[in-house]
């Protein structure tokens, strides 16, 4: 005879997680007002999770007004505010902050915080926000980045550089430092010239970052905007190497040369600080 073992299938969702994530808010309220609990960890997350990610502010209203912890953390760590990631997502981000969010939690393992995560995605208005609420630019996450790390690291594409330069601008007014080494040693300068993106390296250099400082590996700004030139030529990278060199910057790194001229974009052993 064959033995039958009965378990319980896990549970990867909720009737409210499911109303929250798509805004349906009167379900939401009936299944409120029923008894379904408001800050239940189902398939690993909160119903205000789904709403901060949709984003849904209708439902995020309603589960905050029956009580709903605006820093319940999902199974992964991650705060209601961490997943607001999208422009459309900012009336959620006020509404977190007006009942308590806290602005400056990190994620459990990374130490993410919100403002790590607008300046990561070029949210102005969300980094606005956070600062006006207390957000300390200078935090660290657990490998080292700060949010202008973030920001110089994801300014890759030429037609998001405006917003991401109006970040950095922001987060250095708020006391930001230009020269915050970030993972593998990378300065927000490095970033930005292995990205092709002179107005940010004129913003940073502006503001006292030393154009001649070397990362873990010993490359310096000019030698990432060296290997950037084939791969940016048309978002002026000769502008970003006259400046280095008003700043005192070398004019090349020994090694570099051959990696610029043998190769197409950037060559191999191109520096794409990350």
């Amino acid at each position: 005879m064959g033995l039958w073992v009965l378990s319980p299938r896990p549970q990867h969702t909720s009737a409210l997680r499911i109303a929250a994530a798509r805004g349906y808010e009167d379900c939401a309220r009936h299944l409120l007002l029923r008894g379904a609990a408001v800050d239940a960890v189902v398939g690993g997350r909160a119903p205000l999770h789904d709403s901060a990610a949709a984003p849904h502010p209708n439902c995020a209203r309603l589960l905050l007004a029956f009580g709903a912890d605006p820093n319940v953390l999902s199974a992964d760590g991650s705060a209601p505010l961490h997943l607001c990631t999208a422009p459309h997502s900012l009336r959620c981000a006020e509404l977190l902050l007006a009942h308590g969010a806290q602005v400056n939690l990190g994620t459990r393992e990374r130490q993410v915080t919100a403002l790590h995560v607008a300046a990561r995605q070029g949210l102005v208005a969300h980094v606005e926000l956070y600062l006006h609420h207390g957000a300390d630019p200078s935090q660290r996450t657990h490998q080292g980045e700060t949010p202008l790390n973030a920001a110089a690291a994801a300014a890759e594409r030429p037609e998001d550089a405006e917003r991401f330069l109006m970040v950095a601008e922001r987060l250095l007014a708020a006391g930001a430092d230009p020269g915050a080494a970030g993972r593998k040693g990378h300065t927000p300068l490095h970033n930005a010239c292995a990205n092709g993106h002179p107005a940010l390296a004129r913003l940073l250099l502006r503001h006292g970052a030393d154009a001649t400082v070397p990362n873990s590996a010993g490359d310096t700004p000019m030698d990432c905007a060296l290997h950037a030139v084939l791969e940016y030529r048309e978002q002026r990278p000769e502008e970003i190497i006259a400046l280095l060199l008003d700043h005192g910057a070398l004019p090349a790194h020994p090694k570099v040369g051959t990696g610029v001229t043998g190769a197409g974009g950037g060559g191999s052993g191109g520096v794409t600080p990350r």
